[in-house]
């Protein structure tokens, strides 16, 4: 069974931690804000797959060592993606092999491909107008989503009459606005509105607990051992 190193040891990596040992992985490395000189080329040459949810500020530059110790990695960090095409073409560079998902659940990737599917759709109905909310725990730091950012982005390619997104509950024409609430212990809300004079469609998901996202990230991590290049949830899944 896989050696796996967790980089980021909070919630998810605790709860990808349990379902690992229950299936008879074994966790090699763990890394927390408070140990992070661990991270070692010898360290992480332990492991035959990395899953990294830490931290926007430390998330590439995890990816960036896995990489070139030629670790396969999978990351479900958000906040950092300004940097992707710098891990992709790194991937590349060292034919590494590493996936990205802004959400691992499998009801949120059917989320996505019905969120594609609607705002095709919605092309032919001008009248409505598209908004989405987003609501997490309150110790989530970045803010829209990763996950909200994808389906905004999903929707400005497919949807004509939108061009960007913006935060906040107004956004100017041509524009999706992204409200993003943080309270109490919220799992992962997303809901997605096309709103007309006289009616309003909505989409939503709802996240009842961590384990469907850690159990997408632990058979992402599985599925990459022994792959080479850039995947996501749309490869492991075929959708």
């Amino acid at each position: 069974m896989p050696k796996i190193a967790l980089l980021g040891y909070g919630k998810m990596g605790k709860a990808i931690e349990q379902l690992a040992i229950s299936a008879g992985d074994e966790i090699v490395m763990r890394l927390s804000a408070d140990n992070e000189a661990v991270l070692t080329t010898t360290n992480l040459k332990q492991a035959d797959v990395a899953i990294d949810f830490s931290h926007p500020d430390t998330g590439f530059r995890h990816i960036e060592a896995c990489l070139k110790a030629n670790v396969p990695v999978v990351s479900g960090t958000t906040g950092w993606l300004h940097r992707f095409e710098e891990a992709k073409a790194l991937c590349l560079e060292k034919e590494g092999a590493f996936f990205y998902a802004s959400n691992f659940s499998i009801g949120v990737n059917l989320f996505f491909a019905l969120n594609q599917k609607l705002a095709e759709l919605m092309n032919d109905w001008p009248a409505y107008q598209p908004s989405m909310t987003e609501i997490h725990h309150t110790q989530k730091l970045d803010a829209p989503s990763g996950t909200a950012i994808t389906l905004a982005e999903d929707m400005i390619e497919r949807l004509e009459r939108v061009k960007g997104w913006q935060e906040g509950t107004n956004a100017e024409a041509g524009h999706i606005p992204i409200e993003a609430i943080r309270e109490g212990d919220v799992k992962g809300t997303h809901e997605i509105r096309y709103a007309s004079a006289v009616d309003t469609l909505t989409i939503r998901h709802e996240a009842h607990s961590r384990e469907g996202f850690a159990r997408g990230a632990l058979q992402a991590a599985h599925w990459l051992i022994g792959k080479k290049g850039v995947f996501g949830m749309r490869d492991m899944l075929g959708l």
